[in-house]
This record gives C-alpha cells, structure tokens and sequence, in this order.
C-alpha cells in the first residue's frame, strides 16, 4: 500500500478520531461527527478497536506525552504525515510490537474510546456493555 491510498482510505477517519487525544472532553458534535465518519466506512467494531491500537495510538500517544505536544488542535497536514508513515511501516514485528503494547499508547484515551463505541453501538441499534 501506498501513502496516497492511505489518505484515500483511512485519512478522513484517522483526522476525525484525532479529537480523542485532544486536551477537552469531545462535545456531542464531536462524537456525532465521528459516528458519521465511522458509519460511511463501514467498519466492524473489531476493525475499529484495532486501528485505535495500532494505526492511531502509536502516533497520537507519542504527541500526548510530548511536553511540546499540540493539545488545542492539530496540524492536520503534519498529522497525516506522521499517521502515513507509521503505518507504511506498520508491518511484521513492528506490528506485533504495537499490538503488544497498545494497553500503554491507548491508555490516556482509552475512556473517550469507549464511550464512542457505546455511542456507536446504539445508533446501530446494538445494546453497549
């Protein structure tokens, strides 16, 4: 796969899930907006859960324990710069590493996470745990 198909792909997801690691709780609009991402890509909650851990938190967690780390706002164009090349890379033992430690790089957004599934799981009309 290609940085360009990557964009194509996962790129409108991948900036809409980014307010996960920002600095403020996400408002309603926030969690609408990314139900209404999520839903138009037509993703499973396993494939969710997996480009959390393994396509996101590896680069948004570094930024959200950089104490030079953006919190307001991203930089979107230097964002997917990042997100693109850690998963042009994100291959073999690299992925097992990610896998592997993916409790710590999600740690910090875990609970937003989770309230975005619950959320999720109701507009699909399933019953959250």
């Amino acid at each position: 796969m290609n940085a360009q198909t990557l964009v194509d792909q996962r790129g409108e997801l991948w900036l809409t899930l980014a307010t996960l690691w920002l600095e403020h709780e996400p408002s309603e609009r926030d969690y609408a907006r990314m139900i209404e991402v999520i839903e138009r890509h037509d993703l499973t909650l396993k494939e969710l859960e997996w480009i959390f851990r393994l396509e996101l938190a590896p680069v948004l967690g570094r930024q959200q324990m950089s104490v030079a780390g953006e919190w307001r706002r991203f930089d979107e164009h230097k964002l997917m710069k990042q997100l693109v090349a850690h998963n042009l890379r994100l291959k073999g033992w690299r992925r097992g590493s990610w896998a592997l430690f993916s409790g710590l790089t999600t740690m910090m957004s875990r609970h937003r996470w989770n309230e975005l599934m619950a959320r999720l799981m109701i507009e699909r009309g399933e019953t959250p745990p």
